[in-house]
C-alpha cells in the first residue's frame, strides 16, 4: 500500500525519525504533568510550567519560519531535535535524583518551547523536498497517521510507565526519542532538491535580516487570499471550538452520561483521526482544499451534540466523525501548502498561519468558563458548535478557497506567489 515511498530511502529516515520523536512527544505531557504535581503537591506550578513551555512558542514561531527559509531545514531540525534532547534530558534529570525545583523546570520548558518554535515550521517546509510533488498528499497522509496513531498510544503508554517506573523515566524516553530522531534526520541528504535552494537562501542571508525575511513572510502570506482566508477560518473556529470542547466538554459528558463516556468519546475520536489519514493515501479529488474546508466543519459535531443533551452513543458517533473530518482538513491543508506555496517562503507562511491559528486557543480557554456561568454550559457549547460550522464553510464563498485545483508535476511554480490561487 505505502510501497512507493517507503521505497526511497529520504523518505523512510523522514518518516522514522518523526515516529519516535512523536511518541516522545505524546508521552511527555502525561509524564510531565504527574512529575510537577507529586513533586510540588499544586497545581500552580504545572500552569507555570505549562505556560513557560507554550509563550516562547508562539511567541518565536516567526522567527522560526523565517530561520527555516533562510538556511537549511535539515540542519535546522537537527539542532532543534539535539537541543530538545538536551533539555527535556535535563528535566528528567532533576527528577531522577530528587532535586525537582519550580525554577529550573520552568526554564528547561521555556527552552524546549524556543526549539519548537524552530522545529514546526522546518517540518513543514521539508516535505516537499523529500518526495516529488504527486506523492505530497500520501507523504502527508503517512505522516498524519503516525502522528494520530502516537496521540492514542502514548498518553496510555506513558500512564503505564509512570506507574510502574515514575515520571523521570517517562521524560528521559522523551529525551532519548529526540536525540534518536536527530539520528535518523541525520541521514537526510536532500541533494537533488535542495542545492539550488540553500544556495539562494544562503546569498540571500548574507543580505537581509530576519526581521527583514519576517515581514517578507507577511507579505508574501498577505498575497496569497486562499491562505489567509483558510488561516482566519481556523483562527475562528479554534476561538470557539477548543476551549468549549477541551473544558466544557468534559463537565457535560459527566453530566449527561458518567465520567467514563469522555474516555470513549476522546478515543472514538482518535480512531476517527487515525482512519481518515489513512483514507486520504488513496483519496483522489480534483479540489482537495475545497474538500478539506467542508470536512472541517464537521468538528462541531460534537460540540452540537452535547448541546442537544443527547445520549452517550450518539456523543461518541460524533466524535468519531469529528476525528474524521478534522483528518482529512490537516492532510488537505499541509497538501494544499507543499502544493501551492513558494518553497523558499513556505516555512514562513506557515509559521504566520500556526500563529495566528494558534493565538485564538488561549483567548478561547479563558472566556469559555465565564461565558458558561453566564449562559449555562450547554447554551455555549450548542452555539459555539454553530459558530464553529459556520466558520468552517464561510471560506467557500471565496473562488480561491473553493477553485483550488491539485497541482499538476508538469506545471511551472509559479513565478510569484501573488498569482497562486488560494487554499485552506
Amino acid at each position: 500500500m505505502h510501497s512507493s515511498l517507503f521505497q526511497q530511502a529520504e523518505f523512510r529516515w523522514f518518516f522514522a525519525g518523526r515516529l519516535v520523536s512523536l511518541l516522545g512527544s505524546s508521552m511527555a505531557p502525561v509524564a510531565l504533568a504527574f512529575a510537577v504535581l507529586d513533586a510540588s503537591g499544586n497545581g500552580h506550578d504545572l500552569g507555570i510550567v505549562l505556560a513557560a513551555h507554550m509563550l516562547p512558542l508562539l511567541a518565536l514561531l516567526l522567527v522560526g519560519g523565517a530561520v527555516a527559509d533562510r538556511f537549511p531545514r535539515r540542519t535546522v531540525l537537527i539542532a532543534a531535535h539535539l537541543g530538545s534532547a538536551l533539555t527535556q534530558g535535563g528535566v528528567a534529570a532533576l527528577l531522577l535524583t530528587g532535586h525537582y525545583a519550580l525554577a529550573p523546570v520552568a526554564v528547561l520548558e521555556f527552552l524546549n518551547g524556543v526549539l519548537g518554535a524552530f522545529t514546526t515550521p522546518a517540518l513543514r517546509g521539508v516535505v516537499p523536498q523529500l518526495v516529488d510533488k504527486t506523492l505530497l498528499q500520501q507523504a502527508n497522509s503517512l505522516l498524519g497517521s503516525a502522528r494520530n496513531a502516537t496521540k492514542i498510544l502514548g498518553p496510555s503508554l506513558s500512564g503505564v510507565l509512570v506507574v510502574v517506573a515514575g515520571s523521570g523515566p517517562a521524560i528521559a524516553f522523551d529525551a532519548f526519542t529526540y536525540l534518536l530522531a536527530a539520528g535518523l534526520l541525520a541521514r537526510l541528504t536532500l541533494a537533488d532538491r535542495t542545492d539550488t535552494d540553500t544556495a539562494t537562501a544562503t546569498a540571500t542571508a548574507r543580505r537581509t535580516t530576519v526581521l527583514r525575511d519576517i515581514r517578507e513572510g507577511w507579505t508574501e502570506f498577505r498575497a496569497l487570499p486562499w491562505v489567509w482566508i483558510g488561516t482566519l477560518s481556523f483562527c475562528l473556529m479554534n476561538l470557539v471550538q477548543t476551549g468549549s470542547w477541551q473544558i466544557l466538554g468534559p463537565q457535560l459528558t459527566r453530566q449527561l452520561s458518567g465520567e467514563a463516556t469522555w474516555g470513549f468519546v476522546l478515543s472514538a475520536r482518535g480512531v476517527g483521526l487515525l482512519a481518515a489519514s489513512l483514507l486520504m493515501y488513496r483519496l483522489v479529488v480534483r479540489h482537495l482544499l475545497r474538500l478539506g474546508q467542508l470536512t472541517s466543519a464537521l468538528a462541531a459535531l460534537p460540540l452540537l451534540v452535547l448541546g442537544a443533551h443527547l445520549d452517550a452513543p450518539w456523543l461518541i458517533a460524533g466524535a468519531f466523525v469529528a476525528g474524521l473530518g478534522s483528518s482529512v482538513t490537516a492532510v488537505s491543508w499541509d497538501t494544499s501548502l507543499q502544493e501551492h506555496v513558494p518553497a523558499q517562503v513556505l516555512s514562513r507562511v506557515a509559521s504566520y498561519d500556526d500563529l495566528l491559528s494558534y493565538l485564538a486557543v488561549p483567548v478561547g480557554q479563558l472566556s469559555v468558563g465565564p461565558l458558561a456561568q453566564a449562559f449555562g454550559g450547554f447554551r455555549v457549547v450548542a452555539v459555539a458548535g454553530v459558530l464553529s460550522a459556520a466558520a468552517a464553510v464561510l471560506p467557500l464563498a471565496s473562488t480561491a478557497v473553493r477553485r483550488l485545483p491539485r497541482a499538476r508535476p508538469d506545471r511551472a511554480e509559479p513565478a510569484a506567489p501573488a498569482t497562486v490561487p488560494g487554499t485552506t
